[in-house]
């Protein structure tokens, strides 16, 4: 999740996908998708499409 944040809310703009997720942190695609259902769960990120298209966003809400 740091790095993440480190690299910065412009890294995620529009919308986040896990594979842009893996490129930023260097997880796992287990990991990245553990920590954006995680994400999605305590409602900081919305969610839309289903299997592989899914697509996160910040919940700015």
């Amino acid at each position: 999740m740091e790095k993440m944040f480190e690299a910065g809310l412009e890294a995620f703009q529009v919308e986040l996908s896990a594979k842009k997720y893996m490129s930023t942190t260097q997880a796992s695609k287990a990991k990245a998708t553990r920590d954006l259902q995680y994400l999605f769960e305590q409602g900081v990120l919305t969610k839309s499409g289903a299997r592989r298209s899914v697509r996160y966003a910040f919940n700015l809400n």
